[in-house]
């Protein structure tokens, strides 16, 4: 019973690399099908690219799993000045981006408070056109203030 188990999982496993067929139709419509079509050619697939792992194990044996692969000589590194001018430039960049972001949230926050008050045109008869336009602003105020809480967690102010 095992090798018959065997044989089949063996059988499966070779269909599990089927063939690809291509079929195109009398109006010039092309399908790609593993499943056989009457008039369908098969097409030969060139195998995926794969290339080897670019660290290796370090021979290890503490039982914590593979040691983080050090960088080479030839990679690229960064002089500590430099670092931090970079990371004083990002963080320049975004102080700026949540300024700008808190000043369009204060403009969203009066635009909805301006759009709840009042009902333009053809919403004193139709409400639920009121209720659509009062969402978008809610919308968009709710849009920036996510914005400025991300900043600020990207800014390490919680």
């Amino acid at each position: 019973m095992k090798t018959l188990s065997l044989c089949l999982l063996l059988l499966l496993s070779a269909s599990a690399q089927a063939t690809v067929y291509k079929y195109v139709d009398k109006d010039g419509n092309v399908t790609f099908t593993n499943v056989p079509i009457r008039g369908a050619q098969p097409i030969r697939l060139n195998p995926l690219s794969s290339y080897p792992s670019q660290h290796k194990n370090s021979g290890n044996s503490s039982g914590g799993g593979a040691a983080p692969a050090k960088p080479s000589s030839s990679f690229p590194s960064v002089d500590p000045g430099t670092q931090k001018q970079r990371d004083s430039g990002r963080r320049k960049i975004l102080e700026q981006e949540l300024a700008n972001e808190q000043k369009a949230l204060a403009d969203a926050q009066k635009a909805l408070t301006d759009g709840k008050a009042t009902r333009n045109g053809d919403e004193t008869r139709n409400y639920q056109k009121y209720l659509d336009r009062v969402q978008k602003l809610q919308d968009e105020v709710t849009d920036r203030q996510k914005n400025v809480e991300a900043l600020r967690r990207e800014l390490g102010q919680n």
